[in-house]
């Protein structure tokens, strides 16, 4: 890894730490000669303050359990119908499993817990048969995870649930991580698997939207590999209920995973719920929501003073953030003169929405809206709040000389004396 890497690393850990990633491991790569490169870059991870939850597959060891013992087993995945040998089979497979995994990781000086967090009940009665011990997941012991998660342990889930008389059954290892995910509120879902990404017209999708996902599932599932389609099921259903962003990548490529978190075009394929939903561009009936907003931020000299005229006049340039029809958050780009650079300004949170994440969400929106009008430098000034972007949004303190000749003038003028905070988009 290059010094250039890590530099791109540090520019995400503010919107990391302390967030929770749900790692999905198929069984393939646990077998795979690159496992304990994963390993690594979970302990790479786990250093950032980041909350590891993780997930394992089984399939591909049962198979080799039931060639090798001549056992017939009745499906592989945990989909299927589960008879006798084969949740024999399938506990001995995932218990295994469960051991290589927390040896590799204790390994790497990390402590983890093999736990029965996964409340499960029987499939039941489909078309007619009955699944047996195939079982599907009922809930998810997210107090006794999240016991785990805020001591530094990582918690390790078989594909395995159990019922309140402790009978075991089998469940999907996919089905699992997404119930985790979903359960403990997770900024990520990672299935690691030996396949790539989305490919569409021979060229790999880095990210997708989750509604053109869907869309793209439903008339293209046929070229999906098959081994993919469960991944990107769940992967959709995952976004639809409220997990944030969800990853599939081929594991077997060495720092694949680091490089799919840390870099905007990664090696996998990125499906993202809507986040902005609640973000839209200003209107003028929203000039006096706004200045209503950053009174008291003007007040107390955090922003400069804007009248109704200064906003319409560069009403393009704000946007709002909306819940049930009301304003509460407003931030405004301005784009300079060379097309190169933007001030990212008027960021303004009501008091009784503060600490609800709103401040961040506005903040990336502005970062992908300039991103997107090919935008290569962020700026800000700040008299006030300068340390919450540089913990939070991941800007640097620069000088007035990273500031445009027209900017610097009004900065200059305006006597506040604020930082210049920088932020480099690529």
């Amino acid at each position: 890894m290059k010094v250039s890497d890590l530099r791109g690393i540090l520019t995400y850990i503010p919107g990391f730490r302390e967030k929770t990633f749900v790692i999905a491991l198929d069984g393939a790569i646990i077998a795979d000669d690159n496992f304990s490169n994963i390993m690594l870059d979970l302990a790479v991870l786990r250093s950032l303050s980041i909350r590891l939850v993780i997930v394992h597959g089984a399939a591909h060891q049962l198979r080799e359990m039931s060639e090798q013992s001549s056992v017939p087993i009745s499906n592989a995945d945990g989909t299927g119908i589960t008879d006798e040998q084969t949740l024999k089979l399938a506990l001995t497979a995932a218990n295994r499993i469960t051991h290589e995994v927390l040896e590799a990781l204790a390994s790497n000086d990390l402590r983890a817990a093999y736990t029965n967090a996964v409340i499960a009940h029987p499939f039941g009665i489909v078309g007619g048969v009955d699944r047996l011990y195939t079982g599907r997941v009922e809930r998810v012991d997210t107090e006794f995870l999240n016991q785990l998660l805020e001591k530094g342990v990582i918690p390790v889930i078989a594909p395995l649930g159990f019922d309140g008389d402790g009978r075991t059954f089998r469940v999907n290892s996919d089905g699992v991580a997404l119930e985790v995910a979903e359960a403990l509120k997770a900024s990520k879902l990672i299935f690691v698997t030996n396949h790539s990404g989305l490919v569409r017209n021979g060229k790999k999708i880095s990210q997708i939207s989750v509604g053109e996902a869907e869309e793209y599932y439903k008339k293209h599932k046929a070229d999906i590999p098959e081994p993919l389609v469960s991944k990107f099921e769940h992967s959709i259903r995952a976004c639809r209920n409220g997990v944030s962003r969800v990853h599939v990548l081929d594991g077997r490529i060495d720092e694949g995973l680091l490089t799919e978190v840390f870099s905007n075009e990664g090696i996998g394929t990125m499906i993202y719920a809507n986040e902005y939903q609640a973000v839209r561009r200003a209107l003028k009936k929203d000039v006096r929501a706004i200045r209503n907003l950053i009174r008291e931020s003007v007040e107390e000299e955090e922003l400069v003073p804007r009248s109704r005229q200064d906003i319409l006049s560069q009403l393009p340039d704000y946007y709002v953030f909306q819940i049930d029809g009301n304003i509460v958050g407003c931030v405004a780009l301005h784009v300079q003169p060379d097309g190169e650079k933007a001030e990212l300004a008027c960021l303004s949170i009501s008091a009784s929405h503060e600490n609800m994440g709103i401040g961040q969400k506005l903040m990336l929106f502005a970062e992908d809206a300039a991103k997107q009008r090919g935008i290569k430098t962020i700026f800000l000034l700040s008299t006030r709040a300068f340390n919450y972007f540089q913990q939070k949004g991941g800007y640097k303190e620069g000088t007035p000389d990273d500031l445009p000749a027209a900017r610097r003038e009004k900065y200059e003028a305006s006597g506040r004396n604020s930082k210049v905070l920088v932020k480099q988009l690529t």
